[in-house]
């Protein structure tokens, strides 16, 4: 999450399909260091709005009803405007370092209302975790082409919703399953796909002999940690290929490759079409897991 401190956009973009479904009201990165910095949920101008915000570091505070929560590294917060909350940076804080996106709309009240009953307004969240990704790459995109019309923003609202309710759904369901060295090989190839890492070093972080933790892994995931590895990094590559201008020897540095020229006989060996290809064709859909065989 490399993005600067202290981007906000705003959108004000006419379509009354936004109502209907789900519109981007505003997303940003903030860090705030002023007790001054307060939001009450029953004083503010907005109305129908829904909240979510993640604490990247530091810790801020947040009052739901009658109940005050810390919110500290990991942790995020779901909450709807007009309500009875408020989140601010406390007293005992020296800062607060936060991602955060406001959406409105039907279908954005109606997912709010599913998640706040089923997991309740505070969430605990890796920094790797699908709907935090799906946030600092969409900073990403807005900063270098911005967002054109109201079909698109609400493309990306109803999208981070779909993200928080598989994340939710799945993802956190699946780690919690998962047998321990798995998920903390799983998270840190999750980290760590840009780096230059071996089976080698996802074995010594698993805690298990090399033969035990492959057997366990294949077992588990029907794959090897290489294939689960290879798939992590052809899928971030694809989003760059889409989302941004970077060439294909940059992409595949950013992705765990030392050779521009290797990175694209692995992505054509899974997609069956070169990265030059499939960023110039509109045809080809981003995916968001390929299966290997």
């Amino acid at each position: 999450m490399s993005h600067p401190v202290n981007k906000t956009y705003g959108f004000r973009l006419k379509g009354t399909h936004q109502d209907r479904v789900a519109g981007l009201d505003s997303i940003g990165r903030e860090r705030r260091k002023e007790e001054t910095y307060i939001w009450n949920g029953l004083e503010r101008g907005e109305k129908g709005r829904i909240v979510f915000q993640y604490t990247l570091s530091g810790e801020g505070e947040i009052r739901i009803g009658s109940e005050v929560f810390p919110l500290l590294e990991g942790q995020a917060f779901f909450v709807n405007i007009p309500s009875d909350h408020c989140y601010y940076l406390p007293e005992s804080s020296e800062h607060w370092e936060f991602i955060f996106i406001t959406l409105f709309g039907a279908e954005a009240v109606h997912y709010y209302d599913i998640i706040v009953e089923q997991y309740g307004h505070i969430l605990h969240m890796p920094a790797n975790a699908r709907p935090l990704n799906y946030i600092c790459r969409l900073l990403e995109k807005i900063e270098t082409a911005g967002i054109s019309h109201a079909y698109e923003a609400s493309r990306y609202a109803y999208s981070f919703l779909m993200e928080c309710m598989q994340y939710l759904e799945h993802d956190q369901k699946r780690e919690e399953e998962l047998p321990v060295a798995i998920a903390k090989s799983i998270s840190f190839m999750e980290k760590n796909y840009g780096q230059d890492i071996s089976l080698n070093d996802i074995v010594h972080v698993s805690g298990l002999s090399k033969y035990h933790f492959t057997r366990l892994f294949a077992k588990t995931l029907n794959e090897t940690p290489i294939q689960y590895l290879t798939r992590i990094r052809i899928q971030h590559a694809a989003d760059l290929l889409q989302q941004s201008e970077l060439s294909i020897e940059e992409i595949a540095k950013n992705t765990g490759y030392t050779s521009g020229n290797y990175f694209s006989k692995v992505f054509k060996s899974l997609l069956n079409v070169t990265p030059s290809d499939y960023r110039n064709s509109q045809s080809f859909m981003p995916v968001d897991r390929m299966f290997i065989d």
